[in-house]
């Protein structure tokens, strides 16, 4: 675990290099529902927030509330959407030196609809351009980690690719994508930290177990394939045993960004060297405490609300 220097929040900073979280940075109009339709209609909204928000941005937010810096390696318009998000991120502690700005192109949104239960419905929107190679690319050597999400391919095979040869943790937040997409880039990484939605997409498994077992047998990786509130199941690099970690059991209000908020706090945790069972319960609580909170990565917790939280659960064992 890398030492604690300077003050921030309520919490502490860690020293030691940034982890660098590469992807989607979007700007989310979040309104919030008794229940999500299922007819066209007009629907009144209890509540609405325009966030930042976006994969990699959400897991960024998490890494920066935990302490740890952390560096955003994305794409923004040129406009006030795009400073709107870039001005929200930065005071969330998250260095936007790697975010790409266009010109002529509309920042990445996404309409999100919370229904009072916490589940939600995400319609994103990404303009082409926003996806377009990266033509400068950042120092690896820099970093103690890479994270990356399935939403800006060229960019996150490049982070995978430097980070291996770096010899920092190359991680893949592996969602929902098209497939040949997402077999691009688990073939680079050295953790895959799937959903089970986007484990079924690579796999064409059904339960949470036979993809990590589908993903072991096909990838030289450590696999953890996430389930809400049904837990993780996680297999480390080279092991034949998969590992059922149980979620913690909390009264959700909003799961937009839990899994992202996960993401986050499973690299923080196998930076500080955590085996991958134990990142997992570490990121297992952090996503228990967002899920908590409306508003999307504004929910993601400090660390020591998530120690708090792994303290009580260890009195109750």
């Amino acid at each position: 675990m890398g030492a604690r220097d300077d003050l921030e929040g309520d919490g502490v900073r860690m020293s030691g290099p940034p982890i660098l979280c590469v992807g989607a940075l979007t700007a989310d109009l979040m309104m919030q529902v008794d229940t999500l339709p299922a007819l066209p209609g007009k629907y009144p909204a209890q509540g609405a927030a325009l966030v930042a928000a976006g994969m990699a941005t959400s897991a960024a937010t998490a890494i920066a509330r935990l302490g740890r810096d952390v560096r955003l390696w994305a794409s923004a318009g040129i406009g006030l959407l795009g400073d709107f998000v870039i001005a929200q991120i930065e005071r969330d502690g998250i260095d936007t030196r790697h975010v790409r700005r266009l010109d002529g192109v509309m920042t990445a949104v996404s309409a999100i609809l919370v229904e009072e239960r916490g589940e939600r419905m995400v319609v994103p929107r990404y303009d082409e351009p926003l996806l377009a190679a990266p033509s400068v690319i950042p120092n690896f050597e820099d970093f103690a980690a890479v994270l990356v999400d399935v939403r800006w391919p060229t960019a996150a095979a490049a982070a995978l690719d430097g980070a291996r040869e770096a010899g920092i943790p190359a991680v893949l937040d592996l969602d929902v994508g098209r497939k040949p997409v997402l077999e691009h880039l688990a073939g680079r990484a050295d953790h895959i930290v799937a959903s089970l939605a986007g484990a079924r997409t690579l796999t064409g498994g059904t339960g949470p177990a036979d993809c990590v077992e589908a993903l072991a047998a096909t990838y030289a990786a450590t696999v953890v394939v996430t389930d809400g509130g049904n837990g993780a199941w996680v297999r480390p690099t080279g092991d034949d045993k998969t590992v059922h970690v149980p979620a913690f059991a909390v009264n959700a209000v909003d799961t937009n960004a839990a899994g992202d908020v996960f993401h986050g706090a499973y690299v923080v945790a196998i930076v500080e060297g955590m085996e991958p069972a134990e990142a997992v319960r570490f990121a297992s609580a952090a996503a228990a405490i967002k899920c908590t909170r409306y508003g999307g990565r504004t929910g993601a917790p400090t660390r020591a609300e998530v120690d708090a939280m792994l303290a009580a659960a260890h009195e109750q064992v």
